[in-house]
């Protein structure tokens, strides 16, 4: 059984005199994910940092991912949840068991290079105001694209949708480095996730209701009004599945990704912004769901609806802390002030630096 100590794999790496050696903890959340795991836990393994540790931590797994890791990979550290707490619970519950200087909430569905940890520590080592750090993600069938959960650095425009240096909306860029420099950003991707361990339990973690889908965002936004910057490292890269648990077009993919957003914006944005853009939203999110109507999207039109529905539910029974915050106590990086979609779908923008312009 694994003792506690951290896995040393491959040789070590020479970091700059002035950077000290701190302890990474790679963590996996699991669920019904055998064949991920067989697929890329070799990569990790193949990792080049000198003091990193693998912790699987399993979300009650109903396949065989327990019996393939015991028998497979007897060292790796596995975490046994006893039921299934999402993505943000799981990691809220599993963290709680890791002590570590950082953590990297890796999704299972994704491919690391052997010196993808190196470049992120070192940044982030740097300047002890940056709380979180994501590397490029590039898609793993089309590895010269940009992938659709992070791509090069999550933005979010005026009205709380997001996008990335990479990706609008459904269209992902074809990386030809035009993101390769170093940035601040909005919100760094969950699928690839390096966050400071004192800190993200200071932030308290992953709103765990949000179960899954824009939990990751949530989490960044309170880290910036905390004062710490987020960043994205593009000389660390992964190659990311995606949609390896919920696929695109799934009914409770739209449900969470509608229902957290609003949420999201409910718990960060100052009253007097809110009173606006939340209606502006439920808007924006109607008509967004008539056309899907139109087009024979039926789950599509039905799964925003009961968002809005759960949205309001929470907002007047589920909410224990208080929502709309007086002000905001931090200027916020990556954040767009137009609207991402009046852009794309009126001025018929594709690309990040087409909207953004020179704020990269």
């Amino acid at each position: 059984m694994f003792t506690g100590q951290s896995l040393i794999f491959g040789p070590p790496f020479l970091f700059p005199k002035n950077i000290s050696l701190a302890k990474v903890s790679v963590v996996i959340i699991n669920y019904n994910g055998r064949k991920y795991l067989e697929q890329f836990l070799p990569s990790i393994l193949a990792s080049t940092y000198p003091d990193m540790e693998l912790v699987v931590a399993d979300n009650a797994s109903a396949d065989d991912s327990l019996q393939y890791l015991a028998s497979t990979y007897p060292a790796i550290r596995v975490i046994t949840l006893t039921r299934n707490y999402g993505y943000a619970g799981g990691y809220n519950e599993a963290l709680k068991q890791v002590d570590s200087d950082y953590y990297v909430l890796l999704n299972s569905d994704v491919e690391v290079s052997p010196g993808w940890i190196e470049p992120v520590i070192e940044l982030m080592e740097s300047d002890h105001h940056i709380g979180a750090c994501q590397p490029k993600i590039l898609s793993y069938h089309q590895k010269d694209h940009f992938e659709y959960a992070g791509a090069a650095g999550g933005w979010l425009d005026a009205l709380g949708y997001p996008f990335a240096r990479g990706r609008i909306f459904d269209i992902c860029e074809v990386d030809q480095g035009q993101y390769n420099e170093t940035a601040k950003i909005f919100w760094a991707s969950g699928a690839a996730l390096f966050v400071r361990a004192k800190l993200f339990h200071q932030a308290k973690g992953l709103d765990t209701y949000f179960f899954a889908h824009m939990e990751e965002i949530d989490f960044c936004w309170r880290l910036q009004l905390l004062g710490y910057s987020i960043y994205a490292c593009p000389t660390s890269v992964v190659y990311h599945v995606g949609g390896g648990t919920l696929p695109k077009g799934n009914e409770r993919k739209v449900f969470l990704n509608f229902r957290n957003n609003m949420i999201m914006l409910a718990k960060n944005l100052p009253l007097r912004e809110s009173l606006w853009k939340i209606p502006l939203r439920i808007f924006m999110d109607f008509v967004s769901a008539f056309k899907s109507l139109f087009a024979g999207q039926l789950v599509y039109f039905m799964a925003v609806g009961e968002a809005h529905l759960a949205f309001f539910k929470w907002m007047f029974f589920k909410q224990k802390k208080s929502v709309f915050p007086d002000q905001r106590k931090a200027v916020l990086a990556g954040w767009y002030p137009h609207s991402v979609a009046w852009k794309h779908f009126v001025e018929g923008r594709e690309r990040f630096d087409e909207i953004v312009g020179d704020k990269r």
